[in-house]
């Protein structure tokens, strides 16, 4: 059987989705590392599932849980995506109280001079001639920039926090060593910037969390560490392939591309069509069934675990005509690309605003743009979650 998982070709990983899809939406599945799961491929599945009461996460699904040591899990994994109620009740409430969307919004601004300076870059007499990976000039360095910038983190340290939220992030494909190797100097130097926050706070959201308290309920050290964690990787990983997926399907599409640039207006609806369309995330992290559930003629018993697998979910043809199309103009791009129910992603409004952003400002500097190699597909990183192109050559 097909591993879509593990396909480092973006269009091989939609075929073996669409495969596993066709024989039906629930079913036993044998992940590449050997685990047996409850595989979801269908839309209507996941959300129900998702929002299913006894769909719950597990505190024993880390990785590399045989040599991590307990005190490394505690200050990288106490974040509420790893909770279920009370615990994620609380978490979120004191997260969402510094993570606002007056905060989000009032970046705008921040994001477009951000673009616009590595556009100059690329735009520059400087810049040689010939093919440019737009993944590290350009998808890359904006949303790390911005989320640096919003957690506090000095731009000396970015090129680190990239090395160490990506093994963060593909821990399956990583030795133990290298794992444990990058969440250890991760979060030593977050213990040292909280420490410094702590003394001198600044208009930043790392002193937010440091400083939001709900009748006197404030973040633990390990809490605060761990939501660094999350936001690094949550927040400039699957932004990166937003906009670096969004770009190669426009490019793929350039009738659709050139109804964008006629009607720049449609920019909103365009970027949640991409993300239904070849979305950031190929699955989301597993969950546990805690009692028997019986969902689309199959049962789920108590104890298994359950993988949800996004991409097929988001072209599921019961859910939307032409599904494997892509077409801007759709009225309704629904998608699970931010997940569903009470984990879905807090971020999602600044990766939409990222996204746009970034889309808007590439295509007006270079309305030329084009894939340096159209016969090829992009190679994907090789992940369990992410679905990210490695780079992506483009002639501008």
């Amino acid at each position: 059987m097909r591993q879509p998982f593990t396909e480092t070709s973006g269009i091989a990983r939609h075929w073996g989705f669409e495969d596993l899809a066709s024989t039906g939406p629930v079913q036993r599945f044998t992940m590449f590392t050997g685990v047996p799961v409850q595989l979801v491929t269908g839309y209507a599945e996941t959300r129900a599932l998702l929002a299913h009461p006894d769909v719950v996460r597990s505190s024993m699904e880390g990785p590399h849980r045989d040599v991590v040591m307990d005190d490394l899990i505690a200050s990288t994994e106490q974040h509420m995506l790893n909770f279920n109620p009370p615990d994620h009740t609380r978490l979120r409430k004191l997260v969402t109280a510094a993570f606002t969307r007056r905060r989000i919004e009032a970046l705008e601004p921040r994001i477009r001079e951000i673009a616009t300076s590595l556009l100059d870059e690329l735009d520059g007499p400087e810049h040689p001639d010939g093919p440019v990976d737009l993944v590290n000039a350009y998808s890359y360095p904006l949303p790390i920039t911005v989320i640096c910038e919003l957690i506090g983190i000095p731009a000396v340290r970015r090129d680190d926090f990239r090395r160490w939220s990506s093994v963060f992030v593909n821990a399956a494909v990583h030795t133990p060593e290298e794992y444990v190797d990058a969440i250890t100097l991760m979060r030593t130097f977050v213990h040292e910037l909280i420490a410094q926050k702590r003394q001198a706070p600044t208009d930043d959201l790392l002193s937010g969390l440091i400083a939001v308290q709900d009748d006197g309920d404030r973040l633990s050290e390990d809490e605060l560490t761990s939501m660094v964690f999350l936001l690094l990787a949550a927040g400039h990983e699957t932004t990166v392939s937003l906009i670096s997926n969004g770009v190669h399907a426009l490019l793929r599409h350039p009738e659709q591309l050139e109804l964008l640039k006629a009607e720049p207006e449609r920019l909103p609806a365009a970027v949640e069509e991409l993300l239904r369309y070849d979305g950031p995330l190929q699955a989301a992290i597993p969950y546990v069934a805690r009692a028997p559930i019986e969902i689309a003629g199959t049962r789920i018993e108590t104890g298994e675990v359950i993988v949800f697998a996004l991409l097929p979910a988001n072209r599921d043809v019961r859910k939307v005509e032409r599904a494997d199309e892509l077409d801007v103009t759709r009225s309704d791009s629904a998608h699970l690309a931010f997940g569903h129910g009470i984990h879905h992603c807090l971020g999602a409004p600044l990766a939409r605003l990222e996204g746009r952003v970034a889309l808007e400002l590439l295509f007006a500097r270079f309305p030329r743009l084009r894939l340096a190699v159209p016969e090829q597909d992009p190679p994907r990183l090789p992940s369990f979650l992410m679905n990210a192109i490695r780079e992506l050559p483009v002639l501008l």
